[in-house]
């Protein structure tokens, strides 16, 4: 991906210039990338860990087969602190899908950039799952090298030559945040902010129940008595949560919920853990709505709101409560998050940040969304308005005949606990 070339570039850079970097990354998603991270490691002020590696590096298929109940734990926590000073927060991979970067969907996300006294609480929360049992070295992992010299330690210079990086990159320096950037003037808002993250030993299964980050979040949100925005790109509420959910619409919370339609969800199947709950959740008054994955593609690396451009995929985690607090991270609402992955996020007290986020809501439901609703029959109906008048859809849009065979099979596997 060339966004991770750019970054990992940019850390070597840094790590030239006497910067001290430490970069941990989940094992999952590193497939081809052993050299790259031998080299990087190689580098003096460069140290590379593995959050539960892979021991087999070529067939990883056969790690699943050997040790399953490990490597089906993933750190799926996001951070990125320089100095102790800035730190950023959200869900966002590096990918070029989801920074725009290519001719590819993007997945929309979203971040939080913070300064302030929780800039350290992150801080050590990385400590924390540095040294946590769950992460190993490189060199424990892979057959590392002798530390080159920096000279020789060089990333391929072609990585910026083709014409899309190129682009790309001209758009990146040209972007009113760029702008705000140099000329010192970003815009900030100061409020409350708290980190919740959860304990590494989750990564072995051993983190006791009630410091999953899903209840201590609910904890320290509290509870809603107006309203709730959820923006979640994977949103599988399970029976439990079906339950929580109804007792506040019974208390009379109005409750959105905005998620992927079948057609711009990456992973079809998780779409079946939250499409057998469709029904009930319409019934009790819930308020439904499905991204569009339409294709057109925006020429400009600007702010995308919360869906991103036409053509993308949500992967935003995100809620807010009464238009006073506001959870931003990697949590998504399904049971992988709560019971498998590591997760983290900033829950942040602000009406003005919590006005922002429900008018981006409000905003891409409109032009970006079907609304779901349910017809005289019970039947799910998918309600699109962008052109002025209601156009209503019987049948999941914009896919195909076995796709939705596929998830309706799904929806009644025992599989919602992987999802």
């Amino acid at each position: 991906a060339k966004t991770g070339v750019t970054i990992d570039s940019v850390l070597l850079a840094a790590a030239k210039r006497g910067v001290r970097v430490r970069l941990l990354l989940d094992d999952n998603n590193t497939p081809g990338l052993d050299d790259t991270l031998r080299l990087l490691d190689n580098h003096p002020n460069i140290e590379v860990r593995l959050f539960n590696p892979f021991s087999f590096r070529i067939l990883r298929a056969l790690g699943y087969l050997t040790d399953f109940a490990r490597l089906n734990r993933r750190m799926h926590n996001k951070s990125y602190t320089a100095d102790g000073v800035v730190t950023l927060v959200g869900g966002r991979n590096i990918g070029d899908a989801y920074f725009g970067a290519g001719e590819q969907p993007l997945f929309s996300d979203l971040d939080v950039m913070a300064i302030g006294p929780v800039v350290q609480d992150v801080a050590d929360d990385f400590e924390r799952y540095w040294h946590s049992r769950s992460v190993s070295t490189l060199q424990n992992v892979l057959e590392v090298a002798e530390p080159a010299s920096t000279q020789k330690i060089e990333l391929p210079e072609s990585w910026y030559n083709d014409d899309i990086t190129r682009r790309y990159l001209h758009k990146l320096e040209t972007s009113q945040f760029m702008t705000h950037l140099d000329q010192r003037s970003l815009p900030l808002i100061w409020a409350k902010t708290r980190l919740l993250s959860d304990d590494p030993a989750k990564g072995e299964g051993k983190a006791p129940r009630h410091s999953l980050l899903p209840q201590r979040l609910f904890d320290v949100m509290g509870s809603p008595t107006e309203r709730i925005d959820i923006i979640s790109a994977y949103f599988v509420p399970t029976r439990a949560g079906v339950a929580q959910l109804l007792r506040l619409v019974r208390k009379g919370v109005k409750i959105a919920i905005l998620t992927n339609s079948l057609a711009a969800n990456d992973v079809a199947v998780v779409h079946a853990g939250y499409a057998r709950w469709r029904k009930k959740l319409l019934r009790y008054g819930v308020e439904l709505y499905e991204l569009k994955p339409t294709r057109d593609r925006v020429s400009a690396v600007h702010d995308r709101g919360l869906t991103g451009n036409s053509g993308s995929s949500l992967h935003a985690k995100t809620f807010s409560i009464d238009g006073r607090k506001v959870f931003i991270g990697s949590l998504n609402f399904d049971p992988r998050s709560t019971l498998l992955n590591t997760e983290m996020g900033f829950v942040i007290e602000s009406e003005v940040l919590a006005e922002l986020i429900h008018k981006r809501f409000m905003q891409s439901q409109r032009d970006m969304a079907w609304q779901l609703r349910l017809d005289r029959w019970g039947r799910i109906n998918w309600i699109d308005r962008l052109s002025g008048s209601e156009q209503v859809l019987k049948k999941e849009p914009a896919t195909g005949f076995w796709k939705r065979v596929l998830v309706r099979l799904a929806s009644v596997l025992p599989i919602e606990w992987l999802l």
